[in-house]
């Protein structure tokens, strides 16, 4: 029953989209009816951008400013309701491709640096899921934030206040700030945000092993209720344009995350010997500190167009954790209690060069090839402390504790040469090889090290054929690896009961993609059908560890999977009414032959997208956005089905300078991530909720005294927005 609601919005929506395009066939007026409503120049009627433009090439171009996206708190959350991304236990993922990595105008980031994003900040979202060799080759997607610019001289900036309330977690603030300068050759631009408040996730696991010789039934509830004691962002940024077609940039930027909080666990276990219960508080005291600085070269070389990128980027994390472990066990009526500390000290250092050049042969052709070096250092050690007493005899843990370190450099050097066959043919065709050096130590389970090098070459091909001028075909070959992540490899432990931990696994390989899709776009029908394989694809499961009723959740290698899907997507815009509406169907099979899955069926999965703005000029604006992921089975395991339905609605006040925006989000309470499997002779069930159900109002005011520059700056960021990180 929780689908309804979204179903009935995404059809409600597609009927009077299928209507607008009957209605746009009509046969126009008279020549002189037009002219003499042309006549009629007084009357100006003010139509919003819509929130979705299609490329021929697969590319979606998503606007936020303005739009119901722009009322997220976070960058995380602004995703969530972009169409075909989907985002689970902090995954982000395009349909029908997988894991996509994140760009920022153009340049390659982390997950920690993609925390830092200012919302306020963003224009516009490209999901490209066909990425070239221009690219990382890193995931089987890739998504580019593009933040404002500044194109207009003297002082602009906005102050907003968002308050929001949520019956599940409680209440948070989050204070925004943006100022930009820009006089003459000079701009300069800074932001901070201020979050804080509460948070909250929680988990309920079952498992089960029905053998009646090994018989165990687990039931865990893990309780997340987060205090956000300081959650900053912050950045400034200085650039000097040299004239229209050269620039220097330089930004620095960050943010903190000072957690407290509680985790409450509780875990039933019911056995062959009897029942016990277990209670697990952990009193919560992180603090991560990120910085980043980025000093990038832009120009123009040529009278074709041609340019030169030249950027360096530094990344530094600091994070600390010191949390305090208050466990109880109730066996056969006795109880038992003891104390842990865990204490972890995480160091990350990234330093990344690049070059890129786009030579421009004629009007029809181009060449680009770019080189790029990178090198990260992995520092982490964990300590866990154990005593019988609150205050005292706190001794070293050796089996829970363990040292870190990897360091891992990656060569990169690619081409891409487009170019023009006739009026209605162009194609794309290039390579991205990769050398990648790793060298890991850890004392986890013993000493481990580990050295590997290992190279890899990742063509790609894209056509595009224009049938008319409404009607355009593409069809694409791409070939991608995706990198275990840092903390992945890291065998430290994430302390959850006596029973359940979280574990990096050492031993992951990479996974490596090809994808093929064909797709067309008629009039404003963007249409798709694609096939991915996979080979040792990444994947994560709750195995049994050394003691009989304990389980370690951890990553690990499939050993592949085989992807389909298809999807329709429509958008129009009327004088009133914009609404971007998406259907799509994805077929999953992964198949496993080490760990002991139990094998199942193979169905398919729905995907239901609708998000619509209703303008009542001179009034407010109503945003609406509902969507739908249905049930999927992939072989292995199970998925259920999840939706939200999100309202908002906005005014403007003093000629725009202030905007009011109220928005309830999540109404229903339906985004709950669920869906079960069977490993190792264990049935496993989870169900997880998160602070997704809530109210939230948001004040804005903009103030400043610009006005347009006197120069207009070349745009080389164009270009930028898609070279190789």
């Amino acid at each position: 029953m929780r689908f309804h609601v979204p179903v009935f919005i995404f059809i409600f929506c597609l009927f009077f989209s299928v209507l607008e395009t009957k209605a746009q066939s009509k046969p126009t007026l008279p020549e002189k009816v037009t002219s003499q409503n042309n006549e009629l120049n007084e009357v100006v009627i003010k139509r919003d951008a819509s929130l979705v433009k299609y490329s021929a090439n697969g590319t979606i171009d998503v606007n936020v400013a303005n739009t119901l996206l722009s009322t997220s708190s976070s960058v995380n959350e602004l995703l969530s309701r972009v169409p075909n991304v989907i985002i689970t236990e902090g995954q982000i993922s395009v349909l029908g491709k997988g894991e996509a990595i994140i760009y920022l105008n153009g340049i390659l980031i982390n997950y920690e640096r993609f925390a830092a994003i200012p919302v306020s900040q963003i224009s516009k979202i490209e999901v490209i899921s066909n990425p070239s060799s221009k690219y990382d080759a890193e995931g089987k997607a890739v998504i580019n934030i593009i933040t404002k610019k500044n194109i207009e001289s003297g002082i602009m900036g906005t102050a907003s206040q968002q308050v929001t309330v949520s019956e599940f977690a409680g209440a948070s603030t989050n204070t925004l700030l943006d100022f930009n300068y820009a006089k003459g050759k000079f701009s300069f631009i800074t932001n901070y945000g201020l979050q804080l408040g509460k948070g909250r996730e929680l988990l309920y696991t079952t498992r089960t092993r029905p053998n009646p010789e090994d018989y165990m039934r687990s039931q865990l509830t893990t309780d997340w209720k987060r205090q956000f004691n300081n959650y900053s962002n912050f950045g400034l940024g200085l650039q000097y344009t040299f004239s229209d077609k050269n620039y220097i940039s330089l930004a620095y930027s960050g943010n903190i995350q000072d957690l407290g909080g509680v985790v409450l666990s509780r875990n039933s276990i019911e056995n062959n010997a009897g029942n016990s219960f277990y209670t697990t508080d952990i009193a919560k005291n992180d603090v991560l500190l990120n910085q980043f600085i980025n000093l990038n070269y832009n120009a123009i070389t040529d009278r074709k167009g041609s340019s030169l990128f030249i950027g360096t980027q530094h990344s530094n994390y600091n994070g600390t954790v010191r949390d305090f472990i208050d466990e109880n066990s109730f066996i056969d009526e006795l109880n038992k209690e003891k104390y842990l500390k865990n204490n972890v000290d995480n160091r990350i250092n990234i330093i990344s060069i690049q070059a890129d050049y786009l030579k421009k042969i004629n009007k029809n052709s181009k060449l680009e090839t770019g080189v790029k070096f990178s090198n990260a250092t992995i520092l982490s050690g964990s300590d866990f402390l154990i005593s019988d007493s609150k205050n005292e005899g706190f001794g070293l843990d050796d089996q829970l504790s363990s040292n870190f370190k990897y360091v891992e450099k990656i060569n990169a050097a690619y081409f891409n040469f487009g170019s023009s066959l006739g009026e209605k043919f162009n194609f794309s065709v290039g390579a991205r090889a990769e050398w990648t050096n790793y060298d890991l130590y850890t004392t986890a389970n013993g000493i481990q090290q580990f050295k590997k090098n290992y190279g890899n070459i990742f063509p790609n091909v894209l056509l595009n054929m224009d049938i008319s001028d409404d009607w355009k075909v593409h069809a694409s070959y791409v070939s991608r690896i995706t990198r275990p992540r840092y903390q992945a490899l890291n065998p430290f432990v994430i302390y959850q009961d006596p029973f359940t931990t979280i574990e990096g696994n050492p031993n992951l390989l990479p996974e490596k993609v090809h994808a093929f899709e064909i797709g067309t776009l008629y009039k404003k029908f963007d249409f798709k059908i694609g096939y991915t394989y996979k080979t040792d694809p990444i994947s994560g499961a709750a195995l049994r560890g050394d003691k009989p009723n304990s389980y370690i959740l951890r990553s690990l290698n499939l050993d592949r999977e085989h992807s389909f899907f298809t999807s329709i997507s429509k958008t129009f815009t009327k004088n009133w009414w914009n609404s971007t509406n998406t259907i799509s169907m994805n077929l999953t099979k992964s198949i496993d032959d080490f760990y002991g899955y139990a094998l199942g069926p193979v169905k398919p999965q729905i995907y239901l997208y609708s998000n619509n703005t209703f303008t009542i000029p001179n009034l407010f604006k109503i945003q609406l956005l509902a969507w739908y992921l249905g049930n999927k089975s992939y072989g292995l395991g199970s998925d259920n089905s999840r939706s939200t339905v999100t309202l908002g609605i906005e005014r403007n006040f003093f000629k725009d300078a202030l905007k009011l925006n109220f928005t309830a989000n999540d109404i229903f309470h339906d985004f709950m991530v669920s869906g079960d499997y069977n490993v190792g002779q264990t049935e496993i069930y989870y169900h997880r909720t998160y602070t997704t159900n809530y109210f939230r109002l948001i004040a804005t005011y903009s103030f400043g005294n610009s006005k347009k520059a006197t120069y207009k700056k070349t745009e080389i960021e164009q270009t930028e927005n898609n070279r190789a990180r």
